[in-house]
């Protein structure tokens, strides 16, 4: 579920990298985290920018030896926060997981330990729902159908060739582009077998994942309980489209 992030980070700009690299948890202070409770929180009041800072520097130095030194800050600057969060959806949107720090290496070419972000997702059906993360880049908000099984992804084709159906979820797509989200998910180069190269929904015929998604960067908000309340309603604009989805693909396995 968890995605390379890209984008602004802080809003409009980029942090400049140079060879002779300070790491930047070093420039901040160990005692402050930009107005955002160091200890454990209770309740949601932002993402503290050292939680992006924390990633920034993991990238630079995927190890055993900077996590183990910087745990403190994951626990306080991103998991804190995320649990929070997740707790403050809770009600309206289900309850979420939240994935684990480590990467599964084995049978991955790289071999860094750690996600160099952190996700979590509330599940509305099989490989269904929606999803939040933050990372170096900042806060990125999304969800959709992200991975099934044959019979859900013969199920989702068959709904979308539907002349009513099919129809639905093409303007429930225009509204979210509308929205400043961006369309994704696996497609085949070319058209599903069974179906016309012509066919007025081909685009999303050759879907056998279909998201959308805002990445954020890192507004002045994002260390502020308004973090929680933009969250909250970019879930909701999604709500008609992990609906149509969940519906569709729910009752399939």
């Amino acid at each position: 579920m968890a995605r390379k992030m890209g984008g602004a980070r802080r809003g409009a700009g980029h942090r400049t990298r140079h060879r002779a690299r300070v790491p930047v948890l070093e420039q901040r202070s160990a005692h402050r985290i930009d107005g955002v409770g160091f200890s454990a929180m209770t309740e949601f009041g932002g993402f503290p920018l050292t939680g992006l800072d924390f990633y920034e520097d993991l990238e630079a130095d995927n190890s055993k030896a900077f996590w183990t030194a910087h745990k403190n800050i994951y626990d306080t600057a991103v998991l804190a926060p995320m649990k929070a969060l997740v707790a403050e959806l809770e009600a309206d949107f289900g309850a979420a997981k939240i994935f684990r720090p480590y990467r599964d290496v084995r049978f991955a070419k790289d071999k860094s330990p750690y996600k160099t972000a952190q996700g979590a997702v509330v599940g509305t059906a099989p490989g269904c729902g929606w999803y939040v993360q933050i990372g170096a880049a900042g806060l990125y908000v999304g969800g959709g159908f992200y991975q099934g099984s044959p019979a859900q992804i013969a199920q989702y084709r068959a709904t979308v060739d539907d002349g009513v159906r099919g129809p639905e979820l093409e303007a429930i797509l225009a509204r979210l582009r509308k929205a400043k989200f961006a369309i994704g998910g696996e497609q085949l180069k070319t058209k599903p077998k069974g179906f016309d190269a012509d066919h007025p929904r081909i685009d999303l015929l050759r879907h056998k994942s279909l998201t959308a998604g805002r990445e954020f960067g890192a507004p002045d908000w994002l260390t502020t309980p308004r973090a929680g309340k933009e969250i909250r309603k970019a879930w909701e604009t999604m709500r008609p489209f992990i609906e149509w989805l969940s519906a569709v693909v729910g009752g399939t396995r």
